[in-house]
């Protein structure tokens, strides 16, 4: 038995390699549940890696990838041209976006007895964000929904009360499609909203739509499935109502006929019969140097990773996968990781 001993020792002295190199990321709770899919899968195949991502907000995701306290960071909106050169200032390096896939906001609602589903035009959605539709029943929303019987109750505005990409597609949308909305208001992931409540995350404003009577705010799509939240559709840039599905964003995708090399680029308000029209890409924020080398091997081959596998997983949990042509592009921008 004593000659078994060594034999002990020395695997007891092994499993120390089997010690994991962790990655921290942080940032969008749009594609959090993707994310989360993903890493997870990652790690099943590589034992020894970990990937730790916290969904806390675009914002938060920009602000902490700029600090460097995190390894990469997560957004649903790109970084503007000065966040990008405080981020060069801060770290040294540049910053790089790579889509991951494509996902889009729905206009959810909480009308406790009703249960058809609505049809939303540009003018309402800005009309309820701008305080000027405050009632289900306001002659617009009418006009949308013929022979529908809307009840006379408030509309409870929800929105997200962090730095949020979900936030930046919705009113990226609205500047789009409403002037009185990009003249007041704009668009970011940040904004001064003129009415409602906040909530924190995808997952916030989702639970607080849920538990309200007359609730109205936006959220991606998989919180409102997961959730089992009515959401309705929205009139796009071709006069159509269209409900979001991976279809529907898929087709606004496709009306990027030239990815910029950045891959910073806007499909709300996208055209095409069949496009829905609060669509967008999410990114990961990528530094371009990395001093620790272990780490950044493992993050170009994530990315190669994500591009090949992960997309197969993306359908799954209701997210458009990235269309070919711009796996294409960002294989080639993935050698840039140095």
């Amino acid at each position: 038995m004593k000659k078994l001993y060594p034999v002990l020792a020395f695997v007891l002295l092994a499993l120390p390699s089997l010690a994991q190199t962790k990655l921290n990321a942080a940032g969008a709770t749009f594609p959090y549940p993707i994310y989360s899919k993903w890493f997870n899968e990652y790690h099943q195949q590589h034992p020894d890696i970990e990937i730790n991502y916290q969904s806390i907000g675009s914002g938060g995701g920009i602000a902490q990838v700029t600090a460097g306290t995190v390894d990469f960071g997560a957004s649903d909106g790109p970084m503007k041209d000065e966040q990008i050169a405080a981020f060069k200032q801060q770290r040294g390096t540049s910053v790089l976006h790579f889509p991951t896939v494509l996902g889009a906001v729905v206009p959810a609602y909480n009308i406790p007895g009703f249960k058809s589903e609505l049809k939303f035009t540009p003018e309402v959605l800005a009309g309820i964000y701008l305080g000027k539709i405050t009632s289900w029943n306001d002659p617009a929303i009418a006009k949308a929904n013929p022979g529908t019987s809307l009840p006379n109750a408030s509309i409870v505005v929800v929105h997200r009360s962090d730095g949020s990409g979900t936030t930046y597609i919705w009113t990226d949308y609205l500047s789009k499609v409403s002037s009185d909305w990009n003249n007041q208001v704009g668009k970011g992931t940040s904004v001064k909203w003129p009415v409602g409540m906040g909530a924190k995350g995808n997952e916030g404003v989702a639970g607080m739509i849920r538990q309200m009577d007359g609730a109205f705010g936006y959220v991606e799509l998989i919180y409102a499935l997961q959730n089992k939240i009515t959401f309705g559709s929205v009139q796009n840039a071709a006069g159509n109502f269209v409900k979001a599905s991976l279809d529907s964003t898929t087709a606004a995708a496709s009306s990027v006929k030239t990815m910029p090399a950045d891959f910073r680029v806007s499909i709300t308000n996208a055209p095409g019969k069949d496009a829905y029209p609060i669509a967008s890409f999410t990114w990961l924020l990528v530094p371009a140097d990395w001093k620790d080398k272990s780490k950044q091997k493992i993050v170009v081959d994530f990315l190669n990773w994500m591009l090949d596998q992960g997309q197969t997983m993306s359908a799954q949990l209701d997210y458009a996968p990235l269309p070919d042509s711009v796996k294409e592009k960002e294989r080639a921008a993935v050698k840039a990781i140095h």
